[in-house]
């Protein structure tokens, strides 16, 4: 097995300690995690900087910067200086792409088209300063059942049509095959991501059923569900990317699991069932 590509995002190991998490990658081989910002909030930037390091591991992404939709003025500026922050968190710990969760409808005004619109003004503002700071932006979109309350941008198409408006080549999408997989106009956007230089990031989990009380938590193991990771991964390679591939799980049972023995099962699964097509 060569695990060099593959990472262990945090929140697939959500209620273990962060050393134990950093342990069970490095005990597996695996080279890299995808950080969240609350570990930044509970150890601090240089501290949780060290702890990478000193495990010898890279940092592939972190998550999340975002929720861009607000329509009353002091909360657009408000979520712009958090975004900042979460940029300069993302420098900090050397990691390469932001990923941007939009934000969903804001209920003040139930406009999704105007929501799209603050979505792609934040973007543009955005880009620049991450530029300067040597980040990416990656925007997500998410399955269209999260459009409410997560993300407005529900296809790779959209995404990209912010990041292209934003003129900056910073702005960029990752590829999460749990939000995407049904996307029939899918490849044709992977293509155009890469052709435009904008696809940063590539996450894989799989899609569960039946969906659990919290949707976003029937993600699942790469094989335990639908997706066929095969079609996609061969799609991403085709499109020349070679970075890291996250996996990212949002699972009780999955958290519930000791964590050396989660690491083993998506180890094995990656080997068997995405590296083949990478």
């Amino acid at each position: 097995m060569s695990p060099d590509r593959l990472s262990l995002n945090r929140w697939t190991f959500r209620t273990t300690p962060l050393q134990e998490f950093l342990e069970a990658t490095t005990s597996r081989g695996i080279g890299a995690v995808g950080l969240w910002r609350q570990d930044v909030a509970e150890v601090g930037l240089d501290a949780l900087r060290r702890r990478v390091d000193d495990a010898g591991l890279r940092v592939s992404s972190l998550c999340r910067g975002g929720f861009l939709t607000a329509s009353a003025e002091a909360d657009r500026a408000a979520a712009l200086e958090d975004n900042r922050r979460a940029i300069d968190e993302a420098a900090g710990l050397g990691a390469p792409t932001l990923v941007l969760v939009v934000g969903g409808v804001d209920r003040a005004d139930k406009d999704l088209v105007g929501a799209r619109a603050r979505v792609a003004e934040a973007v543009a503002e955005l880009a620049p300063y991450a530029e300067q700071r040597g980040v990416t932006l990656s925007l997500e979109p998410l399955h269209p059942m999260f459009a409410a309350d997560r993300a407005v941008l529900s296809t790779l198409d959209q995404a990209l049509d912010i990041a292209e408006a934003s003129g900056s080549p910073a702005a960029g999408v990752v590829v999460d095959s749990y939000h995407v997989w049904w996307d029939p106009y899918l490849e044709r956007a992977i293509q155009r991501a890469a052709a435009s230089g904008r696809l940063f990031a590539y996450q894989v989990c799989d899609w569960n059923l039946p969906l659990a009380e919290e949707p976003l938590n029937s993600r699942g193991y790469m094989g335990d569900g639908y997706i066929d990771f095969s079609s996609i991964t061969r799609m991403i390679a085709a499109a020349g990317y070679t970075g890291d591939i996250e996996v990212e799980i949002f699972n009780e049972d999955v958290w519930a699991t000791p964590a050396d023995e989660s690491a083993r099962i998506i180890a094995e699964r990656y080997e068997q069932l995405v590296l083949p097509y990478a």
